[in-house]
């Protein structure tokens, strides 16, 4: 049995966070952090790890639709550092267009736009962690044991 994986979607308001389950097959949404600063952030996914007895931590990074990386990413990569302090290992991974898919899914399940706010950040994690798992059948260890901050391809 694999560790179970944390997925971020880092946003400057809100953070989504989804889970993996411990066989790393199927991610599922948990929660929307409102954030705060730098340390409380940090201090609450430390914590959210912690319930999940993991380390391990994947963080959407928001690339420009050309593949190159703008000033959010460098917003995102600035707090996984911090994470990486907490004693985290991060990784990342290409979440263009997730929060599109994560809206158009809220639709299909006839979540009113009302509520759509306060469950888009954690379905877009998961759908970013979902994402990454279909990518890397067997859970990816090899990635999490390498000493590398190269995004997956």
């Amino acid at each position: 049995m694999n560790e179970r994986i944390v997925c971020l979607d880092i946003g400057d308001v809100r953070i989504g966070v989804a889970v993996s389950d411990p066989a790393r097959i199927i991610a599922s949404p948990v929660e929307v952090i409102t954030r705060v600063g730098w340390g409380p952030d940090t201090r609450k996914i430390a914590a959210i790890c912690e319930r999940y007895d993991t380390r391990l931590v994947l963080s959407g990074l928001p690339r420009n639709m050309d593949g190159t990386e703008g000033f959010q990413a460098e917003k995102v990569r600035a707090l996984c550092a911090q994470l990486e302090q907490a004693g985290m290992t991060v990784r990342y991974q290409d979440e263009r267009l997730t929060t599109v898919t994560a809206e158009d899914a809220l639709i299909q399940g006839g979540v009113r736009r009302e509520n759509r706010k306060q469950y888009v950040d954690k379905v877009a994690a998961a759908v970013i962690l979902q994402s990454w798992l279909d990518a890397h059948p067997g859970g990816g260890q090899q990635l999490w044991e390498e000493n590398t901050d190269a995004m997956d391809p």
